[in-house]
């Protein structure tokens, strides 16, 4: 009886592919139509979820290997610093620093450290290929998570658009057989009154 039930769903699916006396044309275009989308959906989903992933996991590695840590001492307390909201946890405030380039030249400056030390505490900053002060890098399980969202998301985004677009192709697909029924009946429905003799 399932079988049967499954059988039966299968064939009304697909009566837009079967021939048959009342298919349209417009009833194979639109099989068409949601065919394409469904598989761009599909296919063109998972291939830019997987191409955003791997986009963004190289562009933390790239973060990590660019990015290096260096010693510095404090060059003012942090017990009364705000958080800065650009830490992924809000334990590090900005600070001045006091650090070595290098090159061995004594270099001043602002970047996030750990709350709650005294001036001359020594802490550890992170600073990019041109010796400035920047935010830690993502680590590998961050960087890993962050970039499967990423991935996802691009996933979501294509698909959402694609069904939209296969959405407004049916709309107007649908628009052309109103006004096509509509001439029909204006050209019919008159016939209708009269009595056949």
């Amino acid at each position: 009886m399932r079988g049967a039930r499954g059988a039966e769903g299968a064939r009304q699916w697909c009566w837009r592919w079967r021939r048959n006396p009342l298919r349209r044309r417009d009833d194979v275009f639109e099989a068409w139509i949601v065919l394409v989308v469904w598989t761009v959906m599909v296919l063109g989903g998972a291939l830019a979820g997987l191409v955003t992933a791997r986009a963004a996991d190289e562009s933390f590695t790239r973060l990590r290997q660019d990015r290096h840590a260096v010693p510095a001492v404090l060059a003012g307390g942090t017990g009364s610093a705000v958080p800065a909201g650009e830490s992924a946890v809000y334990d590090r405030v900005r600070a001045t620093v006091r650090w070595r380039a290098a090159d061995g030249k004594p270099r001043v400056g602002s970047a996030l450290v750990p709350s709650g030390h005294k001036a001359g505490t020594r802490v550890t900053i992170w600073l990019d290929p041109q010796g400035r002060p920047t935010t830690p890098p993502p680590t590998r399980s961050a960087a890993a998570t962050e970039s499967t969202l990423l991935g996802l998301g691009a996933a979501v985004a294509l698909g959402g658009l694609v069904f939209g677009a296969g959405g407004l192709a049916r709309w107007r697909l649908d628009q052309r057989r109103y006004a096509r029924w509509e001439r029909e009946w204006e050209r019919l429905g008159p016939q209708w009154g009269h009595k056949t003799p």
